[in-house]
């Protein structure tokens, strides 16, 4: 019986682009005798990356391309919140149990 060997995978490595990058392409496709084709193809990208990017400056301004795990200020505060949150509820959880356990000694 012919075995096949298995055959490596090829995965393709996911490029990633500094900030500065992202802003730059952005600027080049905004100037007025360009267009975010001309410009993807200039820089070697595809122009939808462009047009994402374009998008994500304009919905969120100075906290784009924040990179991966980095919060914005109103995220950051949300986490805070929901952490304490968790804790207020555990202590709660603890004294409703600790006032049942010595209502029912005292009884």
């Amino acid at each position: 019986m012919n075995t096949i060997p298995n055959k490596p995978t090829l995965v393709k490595k996911r490029k990633s682009y500094t900030k500065e990058f992202k802003k730059h392409a952005v600027a080049k496709a905004r100037h007025p005798d360009m267009n975010a084709a001309r410009a993807a193809a200039e820089l070697g990208i595809d122009p939808s990356l462009i047009h994402d990017w374009a998008k994500k400056l304009a919905s969120e301004s100075g906290d784009a391309f924040r990179g991966h795990g980095v919060r914005t200020e109103v995220e950051a505060e949300l986490h805070r919140l929901r952490t304490e949150n968790a804790r207020l509820r555990e202590e709660r959880d603890i004294l409703k149990k600790a006032t049942e356990f010595f209502v029912k000694e005292k009884s």
